[in-house]
């Protein structure tokens, strides 16, 4: 009986052994190796002038949506000042010009009357045919007077509209003008710094989100088979001389659909096969891992 015992018991050593070792193949190989990479996100200005503000610091952290710096806005703040003063005094003449159409309208009412006063006359032989003319020719002389103040109100409301789009612009510019973050992520590399004179499309910094990243490996046709999307593997990445390399979880995010020649710099199980497939396997971060570090990954038996 103690034999039995001890020989179970060795099993279970020697298969827990073999569980924690997984990362080796039969030939003392892991499945596949790669390098860390993550999405790699380059900020850059919406807008030309000097930055008077910019927070960024390589190793922080930003949220997605975060102001994170200004370009100076003085001359599109001025910009608005004056071109609000001009639809200012647009608007003014547009008053005006409403005015002088409320009286013509008045006139031509006042000459509609006359009008049927004078035709009441002429049926009666009392008004001449001249005085039914004239009054007929001044309804006329007002009513195009009218259009005309009718196209001028136009123009003028137009250019008023012009006037306030032009403000809506300069409001965007200003809007621009604020750098704001736009994912989550940790700053990797910082190009500028505040007070320096940016333009249109300069890049200001990079980040990526680092929370966690892919292991780009390339596997053999034979090994495809071997591996689907959503399929947990474990990952291996070196540590200290004396140490064992660190065991992390991870999932299958990526399988390429197409073969391609071996990179130079990746190593696969079989030194000599000219066509791999990319893979990725997304890894949680636990602080360890650094974009372009190397790992190796190897299937759960």
């Amino acid at each position: 009986m103690n034999k039995m015992k001890i020989a179970k018991n060795l099993g279970l050593f020697i298969g827990l052994i073999a569980l924690l070792t997984s990362c080796k193949n039969k030939n003392g190989q892991a499945d596949a190796y790669g390098n860390f990479e993550a999405v790699e996100i380059v900020v850059s200005s919406l807008a030309s002038g000097q930055l008077v503000d910019f927070q960024p610091v390589e190793g922080d952290q930003l949220a997605a949506g975060q102001v994170v710096g200004l370009v100076d806005t003085t001359d599109l703040a001025l910009r608005i000042s004056q071109v609000k003063a001009q639809q200012a005094a647009v608007l003014s003449r547009l008053e005006s010009v409403r005015a002088q159409k409320q009286v013509q309208q008045q006139q031509l009412a006042n000459a509609r009357t006359d009008k049927n006063r004078i035709i009441s006359l002429f049926n009666d032989g009392a008004a001449t045919a001249k005085q039914k003319d004239d009054i007929e020719g001044a309804i006329a002389l007002i009513e195009k007077q009218i259009s005309a103040t009718e196209a001028q109100i136009g123009s003028i409301v137009g250019e008023a509209e012009a006037l306030g789009k032009q403000v809506d612009q300069v409001r965007e510019s200003i809007r621009k003008s604020a750098v704001i973050n736009p994912v989550k992520g940790t700053v990797l590399t910082k190009y500028v710094n505040m007070g320096e004179v940016v333009v249109f499309g300069k890049a200001l910094y990079k980040l990526a989100d680092l929370s966690s990243l892919e292991l780009k490996v390339y596997i053999s046709g034979r090994q495809l088979s071997g591996f689907v999307i959503g399929q947990p593997v474990k990952v291996y990445i070196d540590q200290q001389k004396d140490q064992e390399p660190a065991l992390l979880d991870g999932t299958v995010s990526w399988i390429s659909p197409s073969a391609e020649f071996t990179p130079k710099t990746i190593q696969t199980r079989e030194e000599r096969v000219d066509l791999v497939y990319a893979m990725k396997v997304r890894v949680k971060n636990d602080g360890r891992l650094k974009i372009g570090m190397p790992g190796e990954i190897n299937r759960i038996q």
